[in-house]
């Protein structure tokens, strides 16, 4: 029996293959052990979303092949996708696995590992050599393209010394939806299921239409099948999950996420429905009052922005405008009381002038988010964005996210304050130790995040209890009391 030790980078969707794959090797019998532990066979779920992001997946493949230089190195998904060019001279990596081929991975593997065992390698010598290489590799990855040449050019190694990589991918462009049917999930009490993959949108700034491919629906009937399933596991809530959630469907003429969210709210062991990320475009009024029909659906939108500026809005290809993007967030009030709205914003996108990110500040504020992840503007080669003029320094975009994130804690602890007083429903997920006090965690169905102290030998875990919101534990958690 051998063993397997996994390590996932990047998206939720990622996650939940990354979960699936597991469930396929355990389903083979293979054994699964933690990441920092010798193993037999390393499996890397990787991320290309920024160079950083490509950076973090060598360098952990790279940790593989160090701590077991006799192991088989696998590379699976997005970096295999963009970034070939690079892993065919890698010499930590033994096998790449693209997107769309996830679900054939232990067919890939085994196939591999056959092929292997018929070559008869000497796998000590050849696998002390791998270390080495992937030794040299991770010291040398964060170095400028000059610096490497150096760098390899003292070491002796050159493109040739690196082992063959076997290579297995698909055109992505043209890929149907791969299948995939979860049983379980890391999570305790909530499952997240993959609706879609793929994205049509071609930001700027993006390289996942390119590393994932054009938009590809799930059936309706097995997404179904895989949420009843989790329910009758014992699942209260689930999170509906993909690369673009709201062109579910468009690849067969639209409309079909408000059905289906419709057939998920009839499967009674469900509490709880939780939406992704969405593009504000989709909340049109009928989408908005649908949807608030049915008491399953979190009042919880999650809307991605990106930027307040309109012109900063057409550099990054995005199709909406701040007009559009207020009035969806209207009408999602106008039908929930008080939702949660959360959203991404970018700051420092090339050409972004301090007029500009003004009238982002002014905008975040107007709307009055609940939470807001701030990111800095990361240059992604292969993206039209990374040749635009006007790249503004690390120094620059370190000190207008500070700002920004000075906006969103003032925000978010607004938002949560006006609950203080108020019974919400809690679905409890895990039990902490603050300050020698144990208590339950878990969320309201806006996801505000909520502490009730615990009692000696009870187990609140995925259990919904209602309470009322007293006070704050911490900065962002709130506590249930009398």
């Amino acid at each position: 029996m051998k063993s397997v030790a996994l390590h996932n980078l990047g998206c939720k969707v990622n996650a939940y293959e990354m979960d699936f794959m597991q469930q396929m090797l355990q389903e083979k019998g293979y054994k699964i052990v933690p990441f920092d532990e010798a193993a037999d066979i390393y499996i890397v779920n990787t991320c290309t979303v920024t160079n950083i992001a490509d950076r973090k997946s060598r360098q952990m493949l790279h940790r593989a092949k160090k701590r077991n230089p006799d192991a088989v190195v696998v590379a699976v998904g997005c970096y295999v996708q963009t970034g070939q060019d690079t892993l065919e001279k890698d010499s930590a990596v033994d096998l790449a696995i693209g997107n769309n081929r996830k679900k054939d991975l232990v067919e890939i593997l085994e196939a591999y590992l056959e092929s292997r065992q018929a070559d008869g390698p000497a796998e000590s010598e050849q696998g002390e050599r791998a270390g080495a290489a992937a030794d040299r590799e991770e010291a040398a990855d964060g170095m400028c393209g000059a610096e490497r040449a150096d760098r390899e050019e003292a070491s002796g190694r050159t493109e040739r010394d690196a082992p063959q990589v076997v290579i297995e991918t698909v055109d992505i462009a043209r890929a149907p939806y791969e299948e995939m049917t979860l049983k379980t999930t890391a999570e305790h009490t909530r499952a997240y299921i993959k609706i879609q993959d793929g994205c049509n949108q071609f930001c700027s700034y993006c390289i996942i239409p390119y590393a994932r491919g054009r938009v590809r629906s799930r059936e309706e009937a097995d997404i179904l099948r895989e949420a009843r399933g989790m329910a009758q596991t014992g699942y209260r809530e689930i999170v509906l999950t993909g690369i673009h959630i709201s062109s579910y469907g468009v690849d067969r003429g639209g409309g079909e996420l408000v059905r289906l969210l419709e057939k998920l709210s009839e499967i009674e062991e469900i509490a709880r429905i939780r939406l992704g990320s969405l593009e504000p475009g989709i909340v049109t009024g009928e989408f908005a009052s649908r949807i608030s029909a049915l008491p399953k659906v979190c009042p919880h939108f999650h809307l991605s922005l990106q930027s307040g500026s309109d012109t900063v809005l057409r550099r990054m290809n995005r199709r909406y405008d701040t007009a559009g993007y207020f009035s969806a967030v209207e009408r999602l009030r106008e039908c929930y009381a008080n939702p949660a709205i959360t959203t991404d914003v970018i700051v420092g996108f090339p050409g972004e002038t301090e007029e500009e990110f003004a009238q982002t500040e002014k905008f975040l504020r107007r709307v009055g988010f609940y939470e807001m992840h701030i990111f800095k503007y990361s240059r992604r080669q292969g993206t039209r964005a990374a040749a635009m003029e006007g790249q503004l320094t690390e120094a620059e975009k370190a000190v207008r996210s500070e700002r920004l994130m000075g906006v969103e804690r003032e925000m978010s602890r607004a938002y949560r304050e006006a609950f203080l007083g108020k019974t919400e429903e809690v679905l409890f997920e895990e039990l902490l130790e603050k300050e020698g006090k144990h208590y339950w965690i878990g969320h309201t169905p806006r996801y505000l995040k909520v502490a009730r102290e615990a009692e000696p030998g009870e187990n609140l875990r995925n259990c919904m209890i209602g309470g009322r919101l007293a006070s704050f534990l911490s900065e962002d958690v709130l506590l249930i009391g009398d």
